[in-house]
């Protein structure tokens, strides 16, 4: 019997239908007034509303995160914004468990994370394998507990003249629960349809009110755990039990999410003192990722006496991440007798990552090789000191317009530190060899900022706003940056929205700094990598200059649209054109280039088949539009809410900086930018991306419904145009019913890729002889169906 093809569409609208009708209203009033949330992200007008805002925003509730099936926050923001992606890529060393998402197709570093209205810190990983964002060094978004949320705030424009570095692509606020009242705990779990990847977690946050006016102070805690998965597929070669290759029809690596234990915790303090306001919140967050190198056989590198002895049927050497993040933030604001809105605070972040590879060997100990070594560490860490003013002025407007000021003082570090002595001597460690003391370092800098912005009111339809901000840092000098929006409101149902604005983006300390020798596979085949810093030694050799600042151009212009009560609809059309931006160079091949090796070994650097290090080489246009429509609709005995929302993202390279005659001399074939990189950055992300969305709520029933379109990405050979691969676009479908019996409880079943669909496979070349099935690039990883539960008590 042939069966009827079900779009996703189709199944979704479905699933809607099929409960029968119950009384309920309080969500419609709920969504009803989310254009008139005030928002705090891109502007300092104190009662600025999402439908006012002169540039594009997004607000996401807590609801809007849960329906999206997931608890890691950087997964449930790429389903729930079309202009957001989050690949999900295996067997890439730290990227493994430390994964970025990136905004509008840029680099994962080019959108700045703040938490509660202030800069969030940045992960101490810089990413260098051959994922989406190599070369970035961004904010780890999932070390912030989704149970201390209490929305999210995306601004879909560049903000550099406000926030300073990094906010050439937008800027994603997350604002965290501060009510003196309420809580919840919860607890799921689940796994994907293959049996692998099991997960639970417990979660849970309380409001406390100090009585009496003193204040209010709200917690958040989440913990739980979850398995690894393997997507990798059986070895179809003609070389079995050889290098990094098993037997004929031997499954042997391990493709897919690490294992992972993750702990949370938040406080969100308010204590009032007097006419002022101190405020206090901390984070902490502590994983253990373990993630899987490249297998090795049982000959691997000639060493088949010994590992006879050691790993008779090979080995996959284990990378394991001890992560663990801290921040605190503590502050204090009121107002003046001359009506000046004031707020000092101070701002602690770090991130500190340790290494250890397990289930391994260090070939030149031989038998007496521990199995087990530590790697070393990254840290990063910031300070932060702020004071902000804003006053209401009469500057001959019809309303009064908001003059806001401010200044930051910003000190960085960030910090490499050894291994223990067998885990870099020799050969090193296989799978991840230790950072050695020549790799070691510790660096630092600090930067000060001022700036300044007007915004107000100039007619009842016509708002505009301009802002600078001027920064000196001691390592590379000084950038402006400047902003203009404006807003007009032909009707009330209709209004016209722009922005103009420059922008930079500092590079980082890890991308100026960061050494190592790693593994890495380019066109399917393995060599040991080199990473030099820009300014040492080994890097100038090969033509490196010292990195400086990528700046940013920007444009945006939308319409806005509301041309009935409850229905509301966007249209943004933006350019993006960032000049000298950061990126890591292709793998320079140079093992058989003895004019390198000879230079290099000069310098005591040997057993390096290519290398790399961080440059300012290319100057990139990004066009693109955000569309995105919402209908909340009261039925009689429920509310039905429906969005649509569409990104298409294109990113060109519009230039390429020539060799460096350093790099010429050694060799025609040596290209900083290869065709790979210039195609991960201009094709690896979706060129467009649409969602549809449905909750229909009942008074004891929800039923959510969410289809995903994800556009085709095309991954380009490092040097054989013919073994480029275009993967087509795909839909997924995410289910999931909620059950209250009462005002507190609540049971959750849901299924995210309900369809179990995977991205297309590789095509053989480009398969490893058939070992990587899937494409690191997918948008929506390769795991297939995962279906969970979930039971939660609210008050």
């Amino acid at each position: 019997m042939i069966m009827p093809r079900i779009t996703p569409l189709a199944l979704a609208l479905s699933s809607l239908l099929a409960a029968t009708p119950a009384l309920a209203q309080q969500q419609a009033d709920k969504d009803a007034r989310t254009l008139d949330t005030l928002i705090v992200t891109g502007t300092r007008v104190a009662d600025r509303t999402v439908a006012e805002s002169q540039s594009p925003i997004d607000i996401l509730t807590p609801e809007t995160l849960e329906a999206t099936g997931t608890t890691e926050l950087a997964t449930a923001l790429a389903r729930a914004l079309p202009s957001l992606n989050f690949p999900r890529p295996g067997m890439a060393d730290g990227t493994s468990g430390v994964r970025p998402a990136q905004l509008r197709g840029l680099s994962p570093d080019q959108v700045l994370i703040l938490v509660n209205g202030k800069r969030r810190h940045i992960s101490a990983l810089v990413n260098v394998n051959g994922t989406i964002g190599r070369g970035s060094s961004a904010v780890d978004l999932n070390t912030i507990p989704v149970a201390a949320i209490e929305r999210v705030e995306v601004l879909r424009d560049g903000a550099s003249a406000q926030y300073g570095s990094d906010a050439i692509g937008g800027v994603v606020n997350i604002v965290l629960k501060g009510s003196g009242e309420g809580g919840s705990i919860a607890l799921g779990g689940g796994q994907y349809s293959e049996g692998d990847g099991k997960q639970w977690q417990l979660s849970g946050d309380a409001g406390l009110d100090l009585g009496g006016g003193a204040g209010t102070i709200h917690v958040a805690a989440q913990t739980g755990h979850q398995d690894m998965t393997n997507r990798a597929g059986p070895y179809q070669g003609s070389a079995p039990n050889t290098g990094n290759f098993p037997g004929v029809g031997q499954t042997a690596f391990k493709l897919g999410d690490p294992d992972v234990d993750h702990a949370a915790l938040s406080l969100n303090a308010n204590l009032n003192i007097g006419e002022n306001n101190l405020y206090v919140s901390a984070m902490s967050s502590k994983r253990d990722i373990t993630s899987f190198a490249f297998y090795r056989s049982k000959n691997h590198s000639g060493q088949g006496a010994l590992l006879a002895q050691v790993y008779p049927d090979g080995y996959v050497p284990e990378i394991n991440q001890d992560a663990r993040d801290r921040s605190v933030v503590v502050g204090l604001k009121g107002v003046s007798a001359g009506g000046w809105n004031w707020d000092f605070s101070y701002n602690l972040g770090d991130s500190r990552l340790d290494f250890r590879t397990q289930n391994t060997i260090n070939y030149a100990l031989g038998t007496a090789s521990p199995r087990s070594f530590y790697d070393g560490a990254l840290q990063y860490t910031q300070q932060v000191v702020n004071a902000d003013f804003s006053k209401a002025v009469n500057i001959g407007l019809e309303y009064p317009a908001t003059l806001s000021l401010g200044a930051e003082h910003r000190e960085e570090t960030w910090e490499q530190s050894a291994g223990e002595a067998s885990s870099y001597f020799g050969s090193g460690a296989q799978g991840f060899g230790g950072f050695t003391p020549r790799n070691a370092g510790n660096y630092e800098r600090h930067n000060y900022a001022l700036y300044a912005g007007l915004e107000g009111d100039f007619t009842e339809k016509f708002s505009a706003g301009l802002a600078g901000r001027y920064e000196d840092y001691s390592d590379f000098g000084d950038q402006f940056s400047g902003k203009l929006s404006a807003r007009y409101a032909f009707t009330e149902k209709a209004a016209l929205r722009g922005t103009v604005a420059t922008g930079f983006r500092a590079p980082s300390l890890a991308q100026q700094h960061y050494q190592a020798v790693t593994t890495n596979i380019t066109s399917g085949v393995a060599y040991e990598t080199g990473t030099f810093p820009a300014a040492g030694a080994a890097a100038q050799a090969l033509g490196a200059e010292p990195l400086q600042a990528e700046t940013s151009l920007s444009y945006s212009l939308g319409l806005v649209l509301q041309p009935v009560e409850r229905l509301y609809l966007t249209i943004d059309a933006y350019r993006i054109e960032i000049d000298d931006r950061i990126v890591l160079s292709s793998n320079l091949n140079i093992a058989n280039n003895a004019a390198a090796q000879a230079l290099l070994a000069g310098l005591g650097i040997t057993n390096v088949t290519s290398a790399r290090y961080f440059n300012n080489a290319i100057d990139t246009r990004t066009r693109g539009v955000d569309v995105v429509g919402s209908w909340n609709v009261p039925l009689d005995a429920s509310n039905l809410n429906l969005t649509a929302s569409y990104n298409y993202n294109k990113t060109e390279v519009t230039r390429i900086a020539p060799n460096p005659a350093a790099l010429s001399a050694l060799g025609a074939n040596l290209e900083r930018m290869g065709r790979d990189e210039r195609g991960r950055i201009e094709e690896g992300s979706p060129r467009d991306k649409f969602a549809l969305t449905a909750g229909w709520n009942l008074q004891r029933w929800d039923f959510n419904a969410g289809a995903t379109r994800y556009g085709e990405v095309t991954a380009r050979h490092a040097s054989n145009p013919a073994q480029d691969q275009t993967y087509g676009g795909k839909w997924t479908l995410d289910l999931s019913v909620n059950f209250r019996p009462n005002q507190h409880w609540v049971a959750t079943l849901g299924a995210d890729n309900a369809l179990d669909e995977y991205p297309e496979e590789n095509v053989y070349a480009n398969s490893t002889f058939g070992m990587f099935p899937y494409s690191l690039y997918s948008p929506f990883g390769f795991n297939g169906r995962y279906v969970y539960g979930r039971v939660s008590y609210k008050w």
